[in-house]
């Protein structure tokens, strides 16, 4: 494995070293390469370092799980995800267009997302993909602005539009209290008949210096906003054949090396924020046949060690077919955490029997620490990658 991973680097390198004539973003001051808190190496480090000595087990979990909250348009008092709010149990939530209710649809969704987060502990992540195009919850006949999709803005190439779309959707996003980004999509258009990625849109380009210039856009603007942001889909899913939201994707017979190209140029950088795995099988990558959430070669060899990543991982969703239906929910959270990723994304976007209260997780998690399958050393490790990131100034 270690002599596959020197050759990918080579020739990674041999990659960038090609493309780096042409400037990540043109017209870019020098000081943009520093405005995340001189974040050279994406680490995300804050001035002071995060205490963990006195934070107990439990709340370390919690702040390990992003939870989708099923239609919810408001919140009682008495409601259970309220219960476990102010329990610690959660450390995020992600929104979908059925929070947003259909007359005065910013009120009521800024409302919510305060009462929600009144009640936490510690700050959470407040969550949304909002890409543009067809992955666009906070559509205009909500009243919201308009957010043209990634292969829009990308077959335009003109880093003003990009801007200023970007730019109102994440003030937008700041106003209402979001204050995370699942978004720009990082995957190439490798395969023009991909039915979950160039089919709809969502990637600026087969280019990677275009997706690299247009990427960077979008999080300069979020970050003017103080919006954070989380790169996709790791380690590339533009070359991916079907759907994971479906089942198993194989991309072993059309993944690209140059599919990491736009990672490692925006690592370098120290503009990422966070990054989210894909859920798709490279056995040119891991010969085991892992998906790459669940791959600790994808995720702590090649983007932690390989690209020399050092902030937040986050997953896809855990809930998507591809994970759900071939590992099982405790064997599947077993391996996504002891492969590096930090924060377990569960949508909720499933059948009412399917869905999973955070409690639920929370006690999963806490009994693979408790029975030695994972390190508690691995839940610290992740707790502070979070707590740096919630504290991190972005603007």
């Amino acid at each position: 494995m270690k002599s596959l991973l020197t050759i990918l680097l080579l020739s990674l390198s041999l990659l960038f070293i090609a493309c780096k004539k042409q400037p990540a973003v043109s017209g870019n001051k020098q000081d943009d390469i520093t405005d995340v808190a001189d974040d050279r190496d994406g680490d995300g480090k804050a001035d002071e370092e995060i205490q963990h000595e006195d934070v107990s087990l439990d709340e370390k979990i919690g702040q390990m799980i992003m939870i989708g909250i099923n239609d919810r348009k408001s919140i009682a008092e008495t409601d259970s995800l309220l219960l476990e709010i102010k329990a610690g149990k959660i450390g995020g939530i992600i929104l979908f267009e059925k929070n947003i209710a259909v007359t005065n649809s910013a009120e009521t969704l800024k409302k919510l997302i305060k009462d929600l987060q009144d009640d936490a502990p510690t700050r959470m992540f407040v969550s949304i993909d909002e890409e543009g195009g067809k992955v666009h919850r906070l559509k205009e006949k909500y009243g919201f602005v308009p957010m043209p999709s990634a292969a829009y803005l990308g077959s335009l190439n003109n880093l003003d539009s990009t801007t200023y779309y970007t730019n109102n959707l994440a003030k937008e996003l700041r106003e209402l209290g979001i204050n995370l980004n699942y978004a720009p999509c990082l995957d190439l258009a490798t395969n023009p008949n991909n039915p979950v990625i160039a089919k709809v849109g969502r990637s600026y380009s087969a280019d990677p210096a275009i997706v690299v210039q247009q990427a960077t856009a979008s999080i300069d603007a979020h970050h003017d906003q103080g919006i954070k942001t989380i790169v996709k889909h790791f380690p590339g899913h533009g070359s991916s054949m079907s759907d994971s939201h479906l089942g198993i994707v194989d991309v072993t017979n059309h993944w690209n090396i140059i599919e990491l190209l736009p990672y490692k140029t925006l690592i370098q950088s120290g503009k990422i924020d966070a990054v989210m795995t894909a859920h798709i099988i490279n056995e040119h990558l891991d010969a085991s046949k892992l998906p790459g959430t669940l791959s600790k070669v994808v995720v702590t060899d090649i983007l932690r060690n390989m690209l020399e990543f050092k902030g937040v991982v986050f997953s896809d969703d855990m809930q998507m077919h591809a994970i759900s239906k071939n590992y099982g929910q405790e064997n599947a959270i077993k391996l996504s955490i002891l492969a590096g990723v930090d924060v377990l994304v569960f949508g909720n976007n499933v059948n009412a029997s399917d869905r999973m209260k955070a409690s639920d997780i929370h006690a999963i998690i806490k009994k693979l620490v408790l029975s030695g399958e994972i390190p508690e050393s691995r839940i610290t490790e992740a707790y502070i990658r979070i707590m740096t990131l919630k504290n991190k100034k972005v603007n």
